[in-house]
């Protein structure tokens, strides 16, 4: 008979519980290694039970009294609803707080190494954290990780001396916090993540500026900082995220050696001091593909690796002299669930390729709900051409919803006639996931005007395209399914 789980809510809230029927008393041994240390066969278990996650640990724990002793030295603690099995339609009043309560009192003479302490949905536990922290955040802890009610204000002199000689991951969310200079520096620290955070652009800088081992700094939702100086004694820097803020934010960075920037629905004013050296860089904002190349790139020369994701462009990339000597990969995208910016010419993006002379991958994910762009078939029939592009390094190119815009068979031909290294093409008529779903397996369900708008770019394709691609070059086209051709007639590409 298969046994059942032990009753880990009340190892959890009580740290007691009886060894399970059956469990046996074994004799004290030990194993010797080669090295010459010698250790006991329970200082092995203890080691593999410090090693499980929280809940089987404390399921464990009725198994044996040594792993009841172990439990309530375990060092790594995740406290939310779900690990304290608590469940929402039967918890009375009060189970989260006493549970959470006992957990902490019962571990606070060990020494914790990790904190995951979630009390965002929660307000009734306000006013016990003060108390709860003061037991659990001590010197030694390694990983912190707070989502709090809103209105706490998370008191500096939680990070004593100790605490902040040990900490290596700080996660905040959902609280105040007001860093001084009087705080000293967080000696340790390597990753700092701040999540809707009432905190401002003068102590969050004067809090990094007392962080040298800082490798990774994520701000989401923090409306108060209005500027931030990253400043140049972070050496060890590598990663910056800024994202969701309302706010315009003006960032001046002057980290040496920062390589990855991530801003995401941000309006950002970016004030570099000299050239940075970060080989990867993302971007995701409104006119990301005019900002990048306009006001970015020219600082960054050695990027290797460039992401755009735009979801609205209402000025064409600009051609301009600086250039991107080492890019390698570059990926270009648009996110939007209608029709994207009809005024913005899809063929200017040839300014990225005619700055990145060592391009060998490329690209660009043209999804949109409807296409609004002038067509190729409609005006004049010619196609514009950048007979000065070289192109010598691009061997394989990929274009998501791939459409019948005029701008961007312009661009495809051009790539086409200059990238003479080139091995693959993909042309993808549709957007991500098809222009058909299934259904238990059941018949395709089309979407009419995405599904007229792909037949019109498989007419463009071998209307213009096709003749253009040299023998060398393998031609792959993703266009619609048979079912979908039964389902409607194709248009006239006339």
């Amino acid at each position: 008979m298969e046994r059942p789980d032990p009753p880990a809510d009340r190892i959890l809230c009580s740290g007691k519980a009886a060894p399970w029927p059956g469990a046996r008393k074994r004799r004290r041994s030990s194993v010797a290694y080669a090295g010459g240390e010698s250790y006991s066969l329970g200082d092995i278990w203890l080691r593999i039970h410090s090693l499980m996650p929280m809940r089987d640990a404390a399921r464990s724990a009725c198994t044996s009294q040594a792993f009841l002793r172990s439990w309530r030295c375990h060092p790594n603690l995740t406290l939310n609803r779900n690990t304290l099995s608590l469940n929402p339609f039967k918890e009375r009043k009060g189970d989260f707080v006493c549970k959470i309560d006992s957990v902490l009192r019962n571990h606070s003479s060990i020494g914790l190494k990790i904190l995951h302490l979630d009390l965002h949905d929660d307000p009734g536990t306000f006013v016990y954290v003060d108390s709860w922290l003061q037991v659990a955040v001590t010197p030694g802890i390694e990983e912190l990780m707070l989502m709090l009610y809103e209105k706490y204000n998370l008191p500096c002199s939680l990070l004593s001396d100790g605490v902040r000689n040990s900490i290596r991951y700080l996660r905040l969310q959902n609280c105040a916090f007001h860093p001084t200079v009087e705080l000293g520096p967080l000696r340790s620290l390597t990753s700092l993540r701040l999540q809707s955070v009432n905190i401002t652009g003068d102590e969050l800088e004067c809090l990094i500026s007392n962080t040298l081992a800082l490798e990774q700094l994520q701000l989401s939702s923090c409306e108060n900082i209005i500027f931030l100086k990253i400043p140049c004694v972070l050496q060890q820097l590598k990663s910056l995220s800024v994202k969701a803020c309302q706010k315009r934010i003006e960032i001046e960075i002057e980290a040496p050696n920062l390589y990855c920037i991530y801003f995401y629905r941000v309006k950002i004013k970016f004030l570099p001091r000299g050239a940075l050296l970060m080989k990867d860089f993302t971007l995701h904002c409104r006119n990301s593909f005019y900002y990048a190349r306009a006001k970015l790139l020219s600082v960054m020369p050695n990027l290797e690796t460039l992401l755009l994701l735009s979801f609205a462009e209402v000025v064409n990339t600009p051609m301009l002299p600086t250039k991107l000597f080492y890019l390698k990969h570059l990926t270009i995208q648009i996110i939007t669930g209608g029709a994207f910016s009809p005024s913005y010419d899809y063929f200017s993006l040839v300014s990225f390729l005619d700055a990145s002379p060592s391009l060998e991958t490329l690209i660009l994910d043209v999804s949109q709900g409807r296409m609004e762009h002038e067509s190729v078939f409609g005006g004049s029939s010619h196609l514009r051409q950048l007979p000065e592009l070289r192109l010598d390094c691009l061997k394989r190119v990929k274009i998501l919803g791939f459409c019948s815009a005029k701008g961007l068979v312009e661009l495809t031909c051009c790539i086409l006639k200059n990238a003479v290294s080139l091995e693959h093409i993909v042309l993808n008529t549709l957007c991500e996931g098809g222009c058909c779903s299934e259904l238990d397996n059941g018949p395709s369900l089309p979407i009419g005007r995405l599904l007229e708008e792909a037949f019109r770019a498989v007419s463009a394709i071998r209307l213009y395209i096709e003749n253009e691609v040299p023998p060398s070059v393998k031609l792959t086209v993703v266009e619609p399914c048979a079912r979908c051709h039964s389902s409607m007639v194709v248009p006239d590409a006339s």
